[in-house]
């Protein structure tokens, strides 16, 4: 078990001059402590223009500043977004070698495709093309590292000439590779490709034991195809954690924290609207924490057994033998590294660096005996797999011969590339149906269950199921086929409604599912406050309000389904 760090570099409002530059430095002074006290690496996230949820848009920079205030500790990039209008290919490379040179050789590369409306919008990035951009990048950014020169790329996201992407890396063939997963389809995406997975879902251990099976499987297994040129075998969980050795303070110094980070989370990643420079995420967090599943009312002093995220969200707030035991249930079942979220909401810097400390005094102890001969075993005993692997990856190229820089052939090359891209319809789809669900949230946002039933009566019904069901989105689910039952109660009567799923069709219609794989059943306007992106049905779960049975594996593909990240 290794134990990291993990920085958003949150700030909620209210802002005042002078709070930034103490974030970052305050985030410096806790990385210096981390690295002294025994902790194995730090992770900083890449994100653009979510206000209080993270301001940390250059990464490369404040891991670098860490590099040399640090000696041992490993600095990873959780993640680089690889879309190429946010980051080129090219300079991620050439970032990413330069940071391994500065830092002797101590940089995890860590990749990913963001999911957030306000980062792929606000660098014209389609959602429907996110995936194939990340395989396209992160191909040929390996390719940078090791193949001198480079010997080109041609596809329609990346245009690049043969060139020699300098510097190279200090660890060869490259840094290790992970890749950012929130839910278990990702998981096994990253045992497909050969890379860590960094997971990003709060799991209870249990259920995190059956995703490292099932990411083990299937790396050892001939559906692994390495995206590098070197297999990263890892699963790391991030949980919020907070410290003291008696519970209740670490409940008041860090429950605020961990909730605001899930919160403002789901507020990115869901359907909420933002109105950037003035929506404030912090007010909201005040006022609906509760009806979206973070009562801090729920956290109470005296638990037995920490649990993650029963309830409401809690993670490894509590004292060092709670977290000991914590950490002892995902050793058990093969996590491979916990990352620890204490600079989130108002968090306050003085505790987080008690914390530290007394994280490398009282439980890092109980996990590093005997820790480099597992780790080594573990190599020994995938080193069959991974090297059956690596015959599957296609090798490093060479340029073609006698190829020279020309640069008005290669502007000119790469401008016909250019114009062949045109706007397609789907994009303007898109926008519509975004436009509709923000004037569909204006309709129901605040409005009582009376005033929302007045409005959208049973006739209306047909209309949102048909329209839930012509935007079913298969890759979204995470690969569900079958039956979901909905049942909608409302004042003199209940009426079902049945939503029938497939991986290349869904349709809508009255009357129960013949074999139901999961059935809900909420009130019109929960569902309509659902619909809507105003209410996540983990929140309507957890205060009561809506019955779920069935197969419970679907909980996080139907939450993703609603649009949100699963809470699950």
């Amino acid at each position: 078990m290794r134990f990291s760090l993990f920085y958003e570099h949150q700030l909620p409002r209210p802002w005042s001059d002078g709070q930034e530059l103490k974030l970052y430095q305050d985030a410096l002074d806790q990385v210096e402590i981390a690295d002294r006290v025994g902790f194995d690496y730090i992770w900083a996230v890449e994100h653009h223009f979510l206000e209080e949820y993270s301001h940390s848009s250059a990464p490369e920079v404040f891991l670098a500043a860490a590099s040399q205030r640090t000696k041992r500790v490993r600095l990873g990039h959780g993640i680089v977004q690889l879309p190429p209008a946010v980051d080129h290919p090219a300079r991620i490379a050439e970032r990413i070698a330069t940071l391994d040179l500065v830092s002797n050789g101590r940089v995890d590369f860590g990749t990913g495709e963001s999911s957030s409306s306000a980062e792929l919008g606000g660098f014209g990035v389609r959602r429907t093309d996110k995936r194939a951009q990340w395989q396209d990048a992160i191909d040929a950014i390996t390719r940078m590292f090791v193949e001198e020169p480079f010997a080109g790329w041609n596809s329609p996201d990346i245009q690049m000439p043969p060139r020699n992407v300098l510097p190279k890396t200090v660890q060869k063939p490259h840094p290790p590779l992970w890749v950012a997963c929130s839910r278990r389809e990702t998981i096994q995406f990253a045992a497909r490709n050969g890379m860590g997975a960094l997971s990003f879902s709060f799991v209870e251990p249990e259920d995190a034991g059956e995703y490292v099976d099932e990411y083990y499987r299937i790396l050892a297994s001939d559906e692994c195809v390495p995206a590098g040129f070197a297999v990263n075998p890892n699963v790391t969980v991030v949980l919020p954690m907070m410290l003291h050795e008696d519970e209740a303070t670490a409940i008041d110094r860090g429950i605020d924290g961990a909730h605001f980070f899930a919160f403002a989370l789901a507020h990115y990643y869901g359907n909420t609207p933002h109105d950037p420079g003035r929506t404030d995420v912090w007010q909201e967090f005040l006022e609906r924490r509760d009806s979206r599943g973070f009562s801090r009312e729920q956290i109470i002093a005296n638990a037995e057994t920490l649990n993650v995220n029963v309830g409401s969200l809690r993670g490894a707030v509590g004292t060092p033998e709670q977290v000991i035991e914590l950490i002892r249930r995902y050793e058990s079942v093969g996590v491979d590294q916990i990352s620890f979220v204490l600079q989130a909401g108002p968090n306050e810097h003085e505790h987080i660096c008690e914390t530290l400390e007394l994280f490398g005094k009282a439980v890092l102890p109980h996990f590093t005996e005997g820790r480099g001969e597992r780790e080594a075993a573990k190599a020994e005993r995938l080193a069959p797999a991974i090297e059956a692997a690596l015959a599957r990856r296609k090798p490093a190229r060479t340029t073609p011969p006698g190829y020279r820089i020309d640069e008005d052939a290669e502007v000119a090359r790469a401008h016909r590339s250019s114009r062949a891209r045109r706007p397609v319809a789907a994009d303007i789809r898109a926008a519509s149906r975004r436009r509709f669900r923000q004037g569909f949230y204006k309709l129901v946002h605040d409005r009582t269950d009376a005033q929302i039933e007045r409005r959208f009566g049973p006739n209306a019904q047909r209309l949102f199921f048909a329209g839930m069901a012509r935007a079913y989105d298969p890759s979204a689910s995470g690969g569900f086929t079958g039956e979901l039952e909905f049942r909608l109660t409302r004042t003199g009567g209940e009426t079902t409604w049945a939503l029938e799923i497939g991986e290349t069709r869904a349709r809508a219609r009255p009357g129960h599912a013949k074999d139901p794989a999961l059935t809900l059943t909420m009130s019109t306007a929960d569902f309509l406050r659902t619909l809507a992106g105003d209410a996540n049905p983990a929140s309507l779960l957890m205060d009561g309000r809506l019955e779920l049975r069935g197969d419970f594996e679907l909980a996080p593909r139907l939450s993703e389904m609603f649009g949100g990240p699963s809470p699950y």
